[in-house]
């Protein structure tokens, strides 16, 4: 554990706390993509089954608990408590564009060929893609709410984080994880357009703007 990381997961779980202010206010999933919700529900259930074999720390335990329990109850919410207020035309990219090529990729690149350790592979791979579906249904409808982007802003800054994270661990610990750092390099250059966006735009106050960030 060190700060990068810590920060990483304090940030992790704003963005979610941010995600479920923005159901609980306004009673409505308008403007959330259920399909990158379902994309890390399905990130968290692959990585974390070794819940039941591998046991780290209790802070490790309790993280994946809470971080499941949460990717199941924001899918709950957007497809059954305010599925009235879903926006599936909006809501539109291709998933199985991004499940096919994670899935063989999966099987091809990975530290061990066996059923968990793939499936960790899997969850790494699919979490730098996940958001896209979410960014793609901002650029779709023209814009968001404000407490959208801060949510989105907070997710993309845990990922900035967990980089400086691996950093720190390689010239502390010589630590590197060429999969997990590759992953995370690519779904960080994914929110670069949108972090230029919200430190430059966002930040003023709007509480709803057009947001033409480019997927």
């Amino acid at each position: 554990m060190n700060v990068f990381r810590i920060l990483g997961d304090v940030s992790h779980m704003v963005a979610i706390v941010l995600l479920f202010l923005k159901f609980w206010k306004s009673k409505s999933c308008a403007g959330i993509s259920g399909k990158s919700q379902v994309l890390f529900a399905l990130v968290f259930t692959t990585r974390y089954l070794d819940l039941f074999v591998n046991f780290i720390s209790i802070y490790n335990t309790l993280m994946k608990v809470v971080f499941l329990a949460l990717a199941y109850a924001t899918v709950y919410l957007i497809y059954f408590r305010f599925r009235s207020t879903y926006d599936s035309e909006g809501d539109s990219f291709r998933v199985e564009f991004l499940l096919i090529p994670v899935t063989g990729l999966s099987f091809l690149k990975n530290h061990d060929f066996t059923p968990l350790e793939i499936l960790w592979t899997f969850s790494t791979y699919l979490e730098s893609v996940a958001i896209l579906p979410q960014l793609f249904m901002i650029t779709k409808t023209g814009e968001a709410e404000s407490i959208t982007l801060h949510y989105l802003f907070f997710l993309g800054l845990y990922r900035a984080l967990y980089l400086a994270n691996w950093v720190w661990r390689y010239h502390t610990e010589g630590f590197f994880d060429q999969i997990t750092v590759v992953a995370g390099v690519m779904q960080t250059i994914f929110y670069l357009d949108f972090f230029y966006l919200y430190i430059t735009k966002v930040l003023r106050g709007n509480s709803k703007m057009s947001v033409p960030v480019q997927v």
